[in-house]
């Protein structure tokens, strides 16, 4: 039976009536369909709505006021909306806006307080209302009512990371399927020879590469025989055959192959029928890869080791594209784990460092260049450790400059620096389009110039000045000489929490963007393509990263992640740890929404971090407004801090 306006009389509260036996099962199942009632027993659902009773009001009708003293009923909004307005929100944009399946006033019930805001329908809303001593009741009988209470916006996101658990697990074992066509496992070209080969040769070559097999081809690159490492020891070493016996006369053949288009399943038969770990995959007959049964296990089960040894064993860039797509991959199996946002953006930063750090070495031995005369540093999110899979490149070179020693050579620096950068391009990381990057000459400094240019921005920067340099706060060192970075940052974090000016210019820099909420406390949205859409990144982690920034800075704290310098910054500015945890888990699911949408290929237009908010799934749009209210009230502490 259907509950609607002519079954609920339009009331005062003391005339509100309780749910009929007959609708209590209907109620049940609707409240069933959100958190945290989708968690809870079924018993314990049906209590709530056995304690509960109807109420309806009005468009413009009040709900809750401050006037009306502690608040001691929780309202379930069935179906409309209700507005939150907080003095003179109406104009400073403080309102905020309940829907269906949202509870409140929360934290004024639980503290036995009055609530600060004044709640009114917006249009013809039904509720569900419970008192307070039968919501505490409840909460004691439930674990799970009772944590979603005290923890909302933690639960949700708890909640979030379990469903995007659910699906990233599926799909990932889509990916790591035996059905996926050799022609995605074959990376690089394989490494070959002629059948003239001498055996010394194709050793030295099988031990520099470190592969474990090779593949002996005519002319025409079509496979002949194959000799690998498990060969060696009955063909090679216990008939001491001489190292200038040609590789033809000792490959085992006939060289069994698949072509690109059969599956690693494919492979895996093939493996165990004939005893064999390697197949040679061709296109047309000629040899394009190799397929080991490492690969095949690879495929199943990708892991943080296997991908850091291959960066630490690759020698050259197509190796290193390789290695940059495993990146990816790994990224995507994390999710189907349930990694949360802070150890998954550091797991890809870590590998992404990794890799840097290799292109950086190998290019610099190529370039005869020792790594103790300068320091790699990357900026922004990868200085910060929060990279995500669609990220372009910041970076820039500490030159080191030794006592009494030769003047350094930049243009050989630069050289280098042009060439890691050219690299990383090739390997999915884009070339910084505002140039910040180590091949700018403006970016290639010593210690000392680096340390001049910083005590300009602080001391004497105007804001526009701040506005392009607060990227280059965040700074890390890679590889090469280290200890350069460590002097720096030293430096910066001492100078900058010394004046205040810097500070205020920093603070009100940050604040030229405000959370997208509207006057109703709803997503302020943007159409792109038809599409109600969000830029996660512009109007959301870019503003959690310049607070953090500001008040790591202004209290001295030296990390440069954001979470970090949240939690660091917290305590020291005497906010309750639910807070700040608050500020942190916002952050973090903007990451996560961020790297969900980038691994699926979900944003929308050219813009990596662009989403449709209509996309998402319920939680995670409650998630996505209870994270830019939090950012909102975030932003206002920095008003009442630096706008004086």
């Amino acid at each position: 039976m259907a509950i609607g306006p002519d079954r609920i009389p339009p009331t005062g509260p003391a005339q509100w009536p309780r749910p009929p036996d007959n609708l209590v099962a209907q109620l049940c199942d609707e409240l069933q369909r959100h958190p945290p009632f989708s968690e809870m027993e079924p018993a314990d659902v049906k209590a709530f709505v056995a304690a509960s009773r109807h109420a309806y009001f009005a468009p413009g009708a009040p709900v809750v006021s401050p006037e009306d003293g502690p608040a001691r009923q929780l309202f379930f909004i069935r179906r409309g909306a209700v507005t939150g307005k907080r003095g003179l929100s109406d104009v400073a944009g403080g309102a905020f806006q309940y829907e269906a399946g949202d509870l409140f006033p929360v934290s004024a019930v639980l503290a036995e307080r009055a609530p600060t805001t004044r709640y009114s329908a917006t249009e013809d809303t039904f509720a569900l209302v419970i008192s307070a001593e039968d919501m505490q009741a409840l909460a004691s009988q439930s674990a799970v009512f009772g944590d979603f209470l005290n923890r909302r916006i933690l639960k949700f996101l708890d909640l979030s990371r379990a469903a995007l658990q659910v699906a990233y697990a599926s799909q990932a074992l889509g990916e790591q399927s035996l059905e996926t066509p050799l022609a995605q496992l074959c990376h690089k070209a394989p490494v070959t020879c002629a059948p003239e080969t001498p055996l010394q040769d194709a050793l030295a070559q099988m031990h520099e590469l470190h592969i474990g097999s090779m593949l002996v081809v005519d002319a025409a690159g079509v496979p002949l025989g194959i000799l690998t490492r498990y060969d060696i020891l009955g063909r090679v070493t216990l008939v001491q055959l001489p190292l200038a016996t040609p590789i033809g006369q000792v490959m085992v053949q006939p060289v069994r192959t698949l072509t690109h288009e059969h599956t690693a399943q494919d492979a895996a038969l093939l493996m165990s029928t004939h005893g064999i770990r390697h197949v040679p995959v061709t296109r047309d007959g000629r040899a394009v890869g190799i397929v080991s049964e490492r690969d095949l296990f690879a495929l199943q089960r990708l892991s943080i080791k296997q991908v850091s040894g291959s960066i630490r064993h690759a020698n050259d860039l197509p190796t290193m594209q390789a290695v940059a797509q495993d990146i990816r991959r790994f990224a995507r199996s994390l999710l189907g784990q349930g990694v949360q946002a802070k150890q998954l953006t550091a797991l890809i930063s870590h590998l992404n460092d990794g890799l840097t750090a290799r292109l950086v070495e190998i290019t610099a031995q190529r370039h005869g260049l020792g790594l103790h005369e300068f320091c790699w540093v990357a900026l922004g999110s990868e200085g910060r450790s929060e990279q995500t899979i669609a990220t372009d490149q910041d970076n820039a070179l500490i030159v080191a400059e030794p006592d009494g020693g030769p003047v350094p050579d930049t243009a050989r620096l630069l050289a280098l620096a042009r060439e890691v950068n050219e690299s990383l391009d090739a390997c999915g990381y884009p070339l910084c389009k505002g140039q910040i990057m180590a091949s700018n000459p403006a970016l290639c400094l010593t210690l000392r110039e680096w340390e001049q240019r910083f005590a300009h921005w602080i001391d004497q920067g105007s804001p526009k000045d701040l506005l392009n340099a607060s990227i280059y706060f965040d700074f890390r060192a890679l590889a090469g000489q280290v200890t350069l970075s460590a002097r720096l940052r030293e430096a910066v974090t001492q100078r900058a929490a010394r004046n205040p000016r810097f500070l205020r210019q920093l603070a009100l820099n940050g604040l030229a963007q405000s959370a997208p909420l509207n006057w109703l406390g709803q997503i302020d949205t943007t159409t792109i393509e038809g599409r109600e859409t969000l830029d996660l990144k512009l109007q959301g982690t870019a503003m959690f990263v310049d607070v953090a920034r500001l008040y790591a800075l202004a209290h001295g704290v030296a990390a440069t992640g954001t979470r970090e310098r949240l939690e660091a910054v917290g305590p020291r500015m005497g906010v309750p740890d639910h807070e700040h945890q608050a500020w942190v888990g916002g952050f973090e699911f903007l990451q996560m929404l961020r790297l969900r949408a980038q691994l699926d290929g979900t944003t929308v237009g050219d813009n990596p971090n662009r989403i449709a908010v209509s996309d998402l799934n319920d939680i995670d749009r409650r998630i996505l407004r209870e994270t830019l209210r939090v950012l909102r009230s975030l932003q206002q502490r920095v008003k009442l801090d630096y706008e004086r």
